[in-house]
């Protein structure tokens, strides 16, 4: 059996030169002799480590304080691994953490540096002996020295980049952005989305209980439910290969419910893959009427394609292209959803490494492109038809800003909040659109809009 640490070691070494955590831990795993355990331990230390990566710099940085001793790039990577188990795992024992990052170490070629290793991470436990236990970001018995400046306080301490932090404080205040940062440093769950079209959710809920798997409903959305425990491989749960479910955050389903697409009706669902929004579509047109797929990269709509297959769909047409470079569907449909390309503020949790690649200026050019699409998308809506913006990030300069901006361009659209009858009501805000805080509403974060043409 293989090494969990050295494999996550393995892995974190590729995203420091540049790959996705998520296809880096992926391509390991599959090559991988790793019991079930073993598979959550090395994932946990790759995501882990990552997410909590200027904490544990800045823990580093001031344990190793002279500067003859800040370690080489590789030795950092070593050194996250073990503190991060000092720090967060409460169920690894002190000693095995130190025991076997020093044993890393020395197979990875810093036979020479053990001993500045070993002695690192003891003087980490001796701090937090003296606070009297194993802290878990709590300040008052935590060796980390934080700044007083509250936006490098909080960087530092829930590990994420000054920026993103201001943009929250501007919006949300010192008390809900400390929950936010908490909120996104856990594991993601994993929520279902029951297909009506194949089976109820009495029957999944049925066959998950004789299976033993745990989960629960979720309120306000009729067809979720959320699991609640660790279920191995998704596709060997009940129902995965008949078409019963889909994979899709909670959050997400909402966009769908807030477009709120009728049977015979055509949709154009803009930025269609991975499908996840688009197969929830065709269940609410009862898989009546029609629905254009658009992606421009070829290869992201391969699982839409898979999925539309598994769920039993025959409404969709897939078309692969720029969808600012589409004039055939101008005027052409009853409803369109911009799923736009966003920077994913709201969803960091799931992406390990996504905080540490966004920036200020990516930001700023999606945010062009997210006004290109929505004025391209606007033509194709018939009279009176509806279009539905949404992301996934909590940054207004891709939601507000561009709703804004575009209604005072187009004095012919208007926003119209969601009927009293919709799951999507329960979210609404006095402005009209959605604003899901993920701390308050325990799923992803998201902004979406509906508007609707008033006329010509």
């Amino acid at each position: 059996m293989e090494n969990p640490r050295q494999l996550a070691f393995i892995a974190l070494q590729d995203v420091q030169k540049g790959a996705y955590a998520d296809v880096a831990l992926d391509r390991l795993l599959r090559k991988a002799n790793l019991g079930d355990a073993d598979r959550r331990l090395v994932t946990e230390l790759v995501y882990g480590s990552i997410r909590r990566q200027r904490t544990l710099d800045a823990l580093i940085n001031q344990l190793a304080k002279k500067k003859s001793q800040s370690p080489p790039p590789r030795l950092r990577i070593i050194l996250r691994l073990g503190l991060y188990q000092l720090r967060y795992q409460e169920r690894i024992p002190a000693s095995a953490a130190v025991n076997t990052t020093v044993q890393l170490a020395k197979d990875n070629g810093f036979s020479g540096l053990a001993g500045f290793v070993n002695g690192l991470l003891r003087q980490y436990i001796r701090l937090h002996e003296a606070g009297g236990h194993r802290s878990n970001d709590s300040p008052q018995t935590d060796p980390l020295q934080l700044p007083d400046n509250p936006v490098q306080h909080l960087g530092i301490l829930h590990s994420f980049p000054d920026w993103i932090v201001q943009v929250w404080l501007e919006q949300f205040g010192l008390t809900e952005t400390e929950k936010l940062c908490e909120w996104m440093n856990q594991s993601p769950v994993i929520d279902l989305r029951i297909n009506p079209l194949r089976t109820s959710i009495t029957e999944v809920e049925t066959a998950f209980k004789a299976s033993g798997i745990q989960f629960t409903r979720l309120p306000y959305l009729p067809q979720a439910l959320r699991l609640l425990s660790s279920t191995g491989a998704i596709q060997n749960l009940p129902g995965f290969h008949q078409g019963w479910w889909t994979v899709q955050d909670s959050s997400a389903q909402l966009v769908s419910y807030l477009l709120d697409p009728q049977p015979g009706e055509v949709v154009i669902d803009a930025c269609a893959a991975p499908g996840g929004k688009t197969t929830h579509i065709a269940e609410l047109m009862s898989d009546k009427g029609k629905i254009w797929a658009c992606d421009r990269t070829a290869s992201r709509l391969n699982k839409l394609r898979e999925n539309t297959v598994r769920l039993h769909l025959n409404c969709l047409e897939i078309l692969t292209c720029d969808i600012r470079k589409i004039t055939q569907l101008t005027n052409s449909a009853d409803r369109v959803l911009l799923d736009a390309p966003c920077s994913g503020l709201g969803t960091l949790h799931r992406h390990a490494d996504a905080r540490w690649r966004q920036t200020p200026e990516k930001v700023a050019e999606l945010s062009i492109l997210q006004a290109e699409l929505l004025k391209q998308t606007a033509s194709f809506v018939k009279n009176n038809g509806v279009l539905v913006y949404a992301t996934c990030t909590l940054h207004p300069k891709e939601n507000e800003d561009v709703i804004s901006a575009f209604l005072t361009q187009h004095s012919d659209w208007i926003i119209e909040p969601p009927s009293t009858d919709s799951p999507a009501d329960a979210f609404s805000s006095p402005q009209g659109w959605i604003k899901v805080l993920p701390h308050q509403q325990q799923m992803d974060g998201f902004f979406m809009v509906r508007l609707r043409k008033t006329k010509d």
